[in-house]
């Protein structure tokens, strides 16, 4: 014996409307939103990329030239420079989330939200700029 309801031809159904599979192209945020968590293959293809070469370098000279012969064919090229557009966009995305996850009070008063983007932004660029200069030498 169950306890379990029976089916019966009158078994009522749930109604479920129809959603499309593209449902997420009909708002910019929707789209923003998956091409945000697509742009997580990128994120984790770079870490990937960079493992290979932190190998390359540890295995000598003769890897090392190998590593990069293979990442000048062009297939290569470009998946790399798909994967900078979308680490960039999860990036400034992210970014642009901080202020909804953090609460900035400067003399009592809340900082604006674009105040805090803003220095993030202007954050990140001084960052960058120091790297690149560190890299390409003094």
């Amino acid at each position: 014996m169950t306890d379990r309801p029976e089916y019966t031809e009158f078994h009522p159904r749930w109604y479920r409307p129809r959603m499309s599979t593209y449902w997420w192209l009909r708002r910019r945020s929707y789209l923003a939103f998956i091409l945000r968590e697509l742009s997580s293959v990128f994120v984790a293809w770079f870490v990937l990329y960079l493992l290979l070469l932190v190998s390359a370098v540890g295995q000598g000279a003769t890897a090392y030239r190998r590593f990069l012969d293979w990442s000048a064919t062009p297939w290569l090229l470009a998946v790399n420079l798909m994967a900078f557009v979308f680490i960039a966009f999860h990036a400034v995305t992210w970014f642009n989330l901080a202020p909804q996850a953090i609460v900035v009070r400067l003399r009592g008063r809340r900082v604006q939200r674009r105040r805090i983007v803003a220095s993030i932004h202007l954050g990140w660029i001084v960052l960058s700029v120091l790297v690149i200069w560190l890299v390409m030498g003094r």
